[in-house]
């Protein structure tokens, strides 16, 4: 009977074994897979969701039933089991007993008995439990002692036998009650960290930081070492935060190895090797890293320092996106303004998306005012936060409260949206979201119909009632809100009240996508990795996923490195955008670019400033940004990080005319052709290229007229260099062109001409020279005729 136990004890964990290694084999083949978001945090990693249950869109949906196919999954998995099970019955009984006793072994390796050192019973075992001041202890305790240090007995009641012994030597005691500190004084730092917006606090907060990562507290160091590399709230000093990192690694910490990583990637501080990079990030990764993971992702994506490989990369991003998928909220998260430095200062008057700090006033006093479009406008932007305004709960509620008051439908949904989320400010409540959500559906609001759907679809505050879901997505998704389309996508992906409709599941998620809600890219993303509903596609999916993971937590940095660089602090800036440019925001590789193309970074030596600056141009461009892809041209052109390569440069040129219709490069083809460099000289292409850059933007007018004017006075002095003006007149027949008498007509003309300057010489030497100041003397009058004398 023992032995029947433990068969099918071995037979469960093999078969369990089995269980997780099958869907990662059969992940590709999977037609019916659930769009899965399956890890919610990493603590919970270890969690399976219950049995009924299938994970949409990072949301659990309720299973109404079994289909057929699933019916016979599970009985192809018990008759696998009952295989499993029979197969190991058969085995040797003296290798089941020999498997056993090694099993008890490592269990008593791995749970060492505890030895009391000193005290009464000095070498004695531990007795667990034992019995002191009428309670039970089952390990070591501190209780009884000022000291602090942990002790045990080694009888069950001590008060009797007075036996007793400590767990620790005095220095384990030591340094126990020193981490102990450590990390009282981490939490204190972190409190007034989180609990402070104030940049004096913080600092205050980093102080304690500092305090706690001096006594070795694992966090404390991470945070310290983090702040010391970006300059955030402490003096930006690599050189520390290398030697913090290069401690964390030996420690084993994930955080530590990428951001070691990320040092020998970039050379900060060290001599740059992207070996030893790739060797931390994939021990960061190893370690749970979710930034490792990314950059990771992106290196495989790309072919940075690894042979691109498109599963790997999906592999990597997939797992990212699985968290920041979980993450998302009914109301989308924060919302991160993406800004390009080089479009900023080359377009001054360029929106940059950023509300100026009179401009959100203004809006504060139309709000106090009572416009209730102002502060619904208000509402939502604290609410997700962006636009350079800081996301308050506390200030979206009070401004959707009155224009709510004020009969604001728009104001009614959001707060809706409020209630049921649940937050620090606002309790959660199913009963008052439901109210809100009715009040702004009936006014044929789309986020009101989209919530009272939700409502409907997941039985909050009312019976769950499919149909009438269905219903209300429809009706929200008609208006063009992309929550409703979402959900609607989700309802036909799983045939929740609808026929399972893998096209139109893609239809709405597509619509939703082009509103750029994240859940929508993470489902298209999992519908093209799996080849569900669609062809598989590995590429689209990898793209839709890096997608998501570019709109996860660490993204808000992009906001804190354009605050750094707008303070005049581009070292700590361009550090925050090269560690961004690892994990693949084309934004951040052309910021990190510009800056140090511009040369604004200390940091970065200045013999190594232009091949970085290339290196990152060259990134973003293979990303499809038209500036980057000229800045390449440019390069090549003038020798900037490299040799001068015309040739090079007139291909960058070409692929950011024909790809990206950029009219600078248009021009800047024209003028190569024109001199040709990098290429056979012709001016009819020259002018092509000028034109098309003509009509391609209208600032490139003046510019392409003043280059015409120019090529037109070279082609005449070409034209007339290459023509044999001997060769020309033998061909003219002056007598067809002039007529018979051409030549008295020439010498008539000559004559006239010829009388024209002598009359003019004449009258240059008649003219007397006076000298410079002096009046002219007023000429004598000529005696009368008869007053002459004679001849």
């Amino acid at each position: 009977m023992g032995r029947r136990a433990l068969v099918l004890a071995l037979g469960l964990s093999l078969v369990l074994l089995c269980a997780r290694a099958l869907p990662a084999a059969d992940e590709e083949g999977n037609q019916d897979e659930s769009l899965d978001s399956k890890t919610l945090s990493a603590e919970d990693q270890v969690k399976d969701h219950s049995t009924g249950t299938r994970v949409v869109a990072g949301q659990i949906f309720l299973e109404s039933g079994k289909s057929d196919s699933q019916s016979e999954d599970e009985e192809n998995f018990h008759s696998q089991e009952e295989e499993k099970e029979n197969s190991l019955e058969e085995l040797n009984s003296l290798e089941m007993s020999n498997l056993l006793n090694k099993d008890l072994e490592e269990a008593e390796m791995q749970s060492p008995v505890l030895t009391a050192i000193g005290g009464t019973a000095d070498g004695e075992p531990c007795h667990f439990p034992f019995l002191f001041m009428e309670k039970e202890y089952a390990e070591c305790t501190a209780d009884g002692r000022e000291d602090g240090r942990l002790w045990c007995a080694t009888t069950y009641d001590y008060k009797k036998d007075q036996k007793w012994g400590f767990c620790e030597s005095e220095e384990q005691s030591n340094k126990r009650r020193q981490m102990q500190e450590a990390e009282d004084v981490y939490q204190i730092g972190m409190k007034i960290l989180n609990e402070s917006s104030k940049k004096a606090q913080k600092k205050v907060a980093y102080q304690y930081l500092l305090k706690a990562a001096d006594m070795n507290h694992t966090k404390a160091m991470e945070k310290v070492s983090y702040a010391l590399l970006f300059g955030d709230y402490l003096k930006q000093n690599i050189q520390s935060s290398k030697e913090l990192l290069e401690k964390l690694t030996e420690e084993g910490s994930p955080k530590g190895q990428m951001a070691l990583g990320f040092l020998y990637a970039s050379g900060l501080g060290v001599n740059s090797s992207q070996a030893k990079a790739l060797v931390y990030y994939t021990f960061g990764a190893l370690g749970g890293n979710l930034i490792a993971h990314m950059i990771l992702g992106y290196r495989y994506w790309a072919g940075i320092g690894v042979l691109q490989s498109c599963e790997s990369a999906l592999t990597h991003y997939r797992l990212v996106a699985n968290h920041v998928a979980s993450d998302i909220s009914l109301t989308g998260g924060t919302v991160v303004q993406r800004i390009r430095l080089a479009d900023e200062v080359e377009n001054p008057g360029m929106a940059s998306g950023m509300l100026e700090e009179d401009l959100i006033q203004y809006y504060q006093f139309l709000a106090e005012k009572g416009d209730v479009q102002a502060q619904v406008g208000l509402g939502q932007l604290h609410l997700h936060g962006g636009r350079g305004v800081e996301q308050n709960h506390q200030r979206a509620f009070e401004y959707f409260n009155q224009a709510a008051n004020a009969g604001n439908s728009h104001a009614m949904a959001f707060l809706g949206k409020m209630y049921s989320e649940g937050s620090d400010v606002v309790p959660q409540s199913n009963e008052t979201a439901l109210q809100y959500f009715k009040k702004a559906a009936d006014m044929g609001n789309p986020v009101g119909q989209s919530g009272l759907g939700m409502a409907y679809l997941y039985g909050r505050g009312v019976p769950v009632n499919y149909e009438l879901a269905l219903k209300y997505f429809q009706k929200a998704a008609e208006q063009g809100w992309v929550d409703g389309q979402l959900q609607l996508g989700s309802m036909y992906y799983n045939g929740i009240g609808v026929k399972k409709d893998y096209k139109q599941a893609l239809k709405y998620f597509n619509l939703a996508s082009q509103g750029g809600h994240i859940l929508a890219f993470y489902n298209l993303a999992q519908m093209h990795a799996t080849g569900t509903g669609v062809m598989r596609s590995c590429h689209t999916a990898v793209e839709l996923f890096k997608n998501v993971c570019e709109r996860g937590r660490w993204s808000e940095r992009l906001m804190t490195a354009y605050n750094s660089y707008k303070d005049g602090d581009s070292n700590s800036a361009v550090v925050q955008y090269l560690l961004l440019a690892e994990q693949g925001y084309e934004v951040a590789q052309s910021n990190a670019a510009f800056i140090l193309d511009q040369k604004e970074a200390s940091i970065v030596g200045e013999n190594e400033t232009y091949p970085r600056a290339l290196l990152h141009w060259n990134r973003a461009a293979s990303q499809g940004y038209t500036v980057a892809r000229i800045k390449l041209g440019d390069y090549h052109f003038y020798g900037f990080g490299t040799d001068v390569d015309y040739e090079t440069a007139f291909i960058h040129y070409r692929l950011a005319s024909e790809q990206q219709h950029s009219a600078q490069a248009m021009f800047n083809l024209g003028y190569m052709h024109e001199k040709g460099l990098g290429i056979k000289q012709d001016i009819h292409l020259a002018k092509r290229f000028y034109d098309m850059a003509a009509e391609a933007s209208p600032d490139a007018q003046v510019p392409v007229f003043l280059a015409l004017c120019k090529l037109g006075v070279i082609y005449s002095l070409q034209y007339v260099r290459e023509i044999n003006m001997r060769e020309v007149f033998s061909h003219i027949d002056m007598d067809q062109l002039l007529g018979p008498e051409w030549d008295l007509y020439l010498m008539t003309i000559i004559a006239l001409l010829l009388g024209t300057i002598i009359a003019y010489r004449q009258r240059q030497h008649q003219a007397i020279p006076r000298p410079a100041g002096l009046r002219p003397a007023v000429p004598q009058q000529e005696p009368p005729p008869e007053h002459q004398p004679p001849q």
